[in-house]
């Protein structure tokens, strides 16, 4: 559903993204991990069109993002890594708005916008300004529009920061139930915990290039811990338990 071939992004001298190539497969859900300035949200906005490389490609279902990109993003829901609403537009407003960008039915948006109004817990506030909302309502609000169209592919940036235990637990079972009804999931998180729990498969980038990918077994076998979580893995391959050494001038 997803294929990058020898992906690369330049901001000037910088090179975010260097030759990634990545295949995912139809319900398979993906969690690209690493440091912050890794270039996972740069790799997530080249998926959604947001940005176009510097060079490689991107396919969606089949369809060159770069060739017909209206027809691949039709396909996409994302989640970015800051919510995004209109403050203007109340809960429903916003979702019939994104409806419409998708053009889907009037009917359908009557039919499908209250019943995710109802799952996220939004729909007592649905006729309430966008502005009044938490974070973690707008959170909410934004993984809706997501799933409006029932995307074939789902794009993720962090998409669990700001919710609560209840929410977060929440969002974890419709992913896994999305999956297993064959909608691909790409997901970038710090929360090393979700993507142990969830992934199927894990990539690790540096400074732009995939180190490490497969699933937590295969990392634990490629960063030599036979033993512990994701989290030891996660370390060793980025060079993280440097840290430790730090520690002892405290």
């Amino acid at each position: 559903m997803i294929e990058i071939i020898r992906l690369t992004k330049h901001f000037g001298d910088l090179r975010a993204v260097d030759e990634l190539d990545l295949r995912i497969e139809r319900g398979e859900i993906f969690g690209l991990l690493g440091p912050n300035g890794a270039g996972k949200t740069t790799t997530i906005k080249i998926l959604t069109g947001l940005l176009r490389p510097t060079s490689g490609r991107v396919r969606v279902a089949g369809i060159d993002m770069e060739e017909a990109p209206l027809e691949a993003k039709r396909r996409i829901g994302l989640v970015p890594d800051e919510p995004f609403v209109y403050p203007k537009l109340t809960g429903s407003e916003f979702l019939h708005f994104v409806g419409d960008l998708y053009g889907i039915s009037l009917e359908t948006q009557r039919r499908r916008i209250p019943e995710l109004l109802e799952m996220f817990e939004l729909l007592p506030y649905g006729g309430e300004l966008a502005e009044s909302y938490s974070h973690g309502m707008r959170q909410k609000l934004v993984l809706s529009a997501a799933l409006l169209h029932e995307p074939e592919v789902l794009l993720l940036d962090e998409p669990l920061v700001g919710l609560d235990p209840k929410s977060a637990r929440l969002v974890k079972e419709i992913f896994q139930r999305l999956s297993k009804r064959g909608c691909t999931l790409f997901m970038c998180t710090h929360i090393l915990e979700i993507a142990e729990r969830l992934c199927h498969r894990v990539g690790i980038m540096v400074s732009g290039r995939l180190k490490a990918l497969g699933t937590v077994a295969e990392l634990h076998r490629q960063a030599r811990h036979g033993a512990g979580g994701l989290e030891d893995a996660f370390l060793s391959l980025t060079g993280g338990l440097e840290y430790s050494a730090l520690l002892k001038n405290l």
